[in-house]
């Protein structure tokens, strides 16, 4: 039995500095915001060699709430903007939501 969600949280990890490239590039996508979250992230030097990065360790993490149906075409753009190749050294996940409310008027989508 598939469910359908009408909406997903994408949870993209990032450089300090680097969640404005986060927003303008969802943004341009159809997101409307997002909330940001000062972290800190941590790795073994094993981690740094195998992936051939350098960890800083001072991170934002970036949560933006969209339709399903534009969840892809984020993803894709958040990867080619500030994926592991670029300074924001960032990863995104995403996370099906059930339900939600406060958008359009409070009524549950």
């Amino acid at each position: 039995m598939s469910t359908q969600f009408s909406h997903e949280a994408i949870f993209c990890i990032v450089n300090s500095g680097y969640s404005d490239v986060v927003m303008d590039t969802a943004k341009k996508f159809g997101a409307k915001g997002g909330t940001v979250i000062n972290a800190r992230g941590t790795a073994t030097k094993e981690a740094e060699t195998f992936f051939h990065i350098t960890v800083d360790p001072e991170k934002e993490i970036v949560m933006i709430l969209v339709p399903t149906k534009i969840k892809d075409d984020v993803l894709s753009a958040l990867y080619k903007e500030v994926g592991l190749d670029t300074p924001g050294q960032g990863i995104a996940f995403t996370m099906p939501v059930d339900s939600v409310v406060g958008l359009g008027g409070g009524e549950k989508a």
